[in-house]
């Protein structure tokens, strides 16, 4: 939906300035802090590897245009993030079962060992930075948390990027 004028004047003002500043707060210290956990697993794997290890370990094995395309970034950008994951044994190269000419990506064990290590990391942070919230209000934040994040990329995938005629957008749902 784009916003209207009764959206962006009026009372509501002061609202949005405190939401955007509060995103702005939060994307810095999210990136500050990579949001990586606790203990020994703490900035352990950066956003990207995560993400892409966690895409894997829901929907299984995939090509690269179907994991860009889930996570509404290009083919170049998922060949380029993959190769060290692929390197230091996180994702391996299969045949595709149903095309043995193509190639999928795969969470190795060694992948999905690491990345219950980072998720229980992150998990913990999670835990204690929402310790002294009740359980509706986590449950609360996480669910406009999500809205949030659908609506971002929704927005994008409206947007076509530079060059491009759009974009798919990243599914959101807790984990990805």
């Amino acid at each position: 939906m784009a916003p209207t004028a009764d959206m962006t004047s009026g009372p509501d003002n002061r609202l949005l300035d405190d939401l955007q500043h509060q995103v702005a707060v939060f994307a810095r210290r999210a990136e500050q802090t990579r949001l990586g956990g606790v203990g020994q697993a703490r900035n352990s794997m950066d956003r990207a590897a995560y993400l892409l290890l966690n895409r894997l370990d829901q929907e299984g094995p995939m090509g690269v245009k179907a994991l860009a395309a889930g996570m509404g970034i290009d083919s170049s950008t998922v060949t380029r993030q993959v190769a060290p994951l692929v390197e230091g044994g996180l994702v391996s190269r299969e045949s595709d079962p149903q095309d043995g000419r193509a190639v999928v990506l795969a969470l190795s064990e060694l992948g999905r060992s690491r990345l219950l290590e980072v998720r229980s990391s992150r998990r913990q942070l999670m835990a204690l930075l929402t310790e002294d919230w009740a359980a509706d209000e986590r449950e609360a934040f996480c669910t406009l948390l999500t809205r949030f994040n659908s609506a971002l990329s929704a927005r994008q995938a409206a947007a076509p990027a530079p060059g491009k005629p759009g974009s798919a957008p990243e599914a959101d749902r807790p984990g990805s």
